[in-house]
């Protein structure tokens, strides 16, 4: 499995109207792509920071839905309002897991 890992910062006052969006927007539309396995939003309201990691199936799928359609840019305008700056994004393959 693959994973795309973005941080990015947030305006002041805005966690709450990302933590929706993540949770009412977001994760629907995560559920279309081909090869989306599942979806972490991590916080920091204390330094106004987000960690967003996406689950991919395979690293093709997570980098088609990137650049082969519309899906990301998107997903991402949805949020403009609330960040700071534009998100940045790592990609990285999951090497080990572990869960209760």
């Amino acid at each position: 499995m693959y994973v795309r890992a973005a941080t990015v910062s947030i305006r002041p006052g805005k966690m709450q109207e990302v933590i929706d969006l993540h949770n009412d927007s977001l994760i629907p539309a995560d559920k279309a792509p081909k090869g989306w396995q599942g979806s972490y939003l991590m916080t920091d309201a204390g330094n106004g920071e987000i960690l967003s990691i996406t689950v991919w199936e395979s690293e093709a799928e997570m980098l088609s839905s990137e650049s082969g359609s519309a899906y990301l840019k998107e997903q991402v305008a949805k949020f403009d309002n609330a960040f700071a700056a534009p998100p940045h994004f790592d990609h990285y393959e999951l090497s080990a897991e572990a869960s209760t």
